[in-house]
Order: structure tokens, then sequence, then C-alpha cells
């Protein structure tokens, strides 16, 4: 993946079966973030090892390509990541994650650091009765509206 700017811009919340698509990282620990492979690994040569009945997306993040037709997209820019960073972070902040996608990354591309330090509690399995979940996934919902329930919650 090189730094060139004609070269397409990846999701790091991709779909893993995407011709293209690699995995981004491993979700570990009790609360599932994910840890950064060094490298990327082509998803296709891990997809087979997810146990049968468990969601690849579960265990793992996915990267690829950004499409001009994906749901989060609004011109040339991605809303999903504007939802993300709508959330609060969970605890300290913390370095920058060393991520082998970042040069291509379409939300380093749009928020930088900002983007990177959510970014590891992302989910791309959300769970029945998981409201919050929905509502990020949902392209529908407008930063504000999160900010909102947020604060109805706390």
């Amino acid at each position: 993946m090189g730094t060139d700017e004609s070269t397409p811009s990846w999701c790091p919340s991709g779909d893993a079966h995407a011709p293209e698509a690699v995995v981004l990282g491993v979700r570990s620990g009790t609360d599932g973030q994910v840890a950064y492979l060094a490298e990327p690994v082509p998803a296709g040569d891990v997809l087979g090892a997810v146990p049968e009945g468990i969601s690849p997306t579960r265990v793992l993040r996915f990267a690829s390509h950004c499409v001009s037709d994906c749901i989060n997209r609004s011109g040339t820019d991605c809303t999903l990541v504007d939802r993300v960073l709508a959330l609060p972070t969970k605890g300290e902040a913390r370095a920058v994650p060393r991520c082998h996608l970042r040069t291509q990354c379409q939300w380093w591309r749009q928020r930088g650091v900002d983007a990177c330090h959510h970014c590891p509690a992302v989910s791309t399995t959300h769970y029945q009765d998981d409201e919050l979940s929905e509502l990020v996934a949902d392209p529908s919902t407008t930063p504000e509206q999160l900010e909102a329930w947020i604060a109805a919650a706390s």
C-alpha cells in the first residue's frame, strides 16, 4: 500500500469478501479492542480458518477499498467516521496505534489522529439489543443524534 494519492483509499471497516480485502487486526481482550497486525494478510488466506458458526467480523477487522456505492459514502467522504468520532473514547488518550493501513486510510485522510484514537474500538459486528452500535452503523444517524443519545443514557 503506497502513499500515491491516485491509489484507492481504504476503509478500515471494510468488506471481508472484497477481492483486495486484508485483515487489519484481531479483536482481543475483554473490551474487544483491535490489536493491529504489523503487515497485511489477505483476507482470503484466513477466512477459511474461522470456525464455522462464528462470524469472521466477530474476531477480525478487515480493510478493503472504499467504494463509491457504499451506504456510508457522501461525495468523497465517509460518514461512518464522523459517527464513530461522536462516541466517547474509553480511558485516557493513548498513543496512535501502529497501523499498516494509515497512509491510504480514508478515515485518516478525513480526520487524522482523532480517527486513529477511535478506530481500535470499532466493531463491524454489532449485537442485537445494542442500540448504540445500531445507531452508529445507521448512515441516517447524525453525530448530533449520537451525542444526544449518549447524554440521555449517561
